[in-house]
């Protein structure tokens, strides 16, 4: 899935920072692609994160697998 390209409307996975204190850890959740950045080599987007509590805006996240980050969504 590596050579994927992002685009609006896919959907992928954040993963989410958790609390400094550790009562929440990171976890993955669904996110929507709204914007796509210039720059293909980063992968730059701009994300709707569905959460239990609500929506969350994000306007630049870079692809990654740490916490603050997106990925494509792993094949179960």
């Amino acid at each position: 899935m590596e050579n994927q390209k992002p685009s609006v409307g896919r959907v992928v996975h954040y993963i989410s920072y958790g609390t400094p204190n550790g009562e929440y850890k990171p976890e993955h959740r669904a996110a929507t692609i709204v914007r796509v950045g210039a720059d293909d080599e980063d992968q730059e987007v701009g994300l709707c994160i569905m959460n239990p509590t609500g929506l969350f805006f994000n306007e630049r996240v870079k692809k990654g697998d740490r916490e603050g980050q997106w990925h494509w969504p792993e094949r179960v």
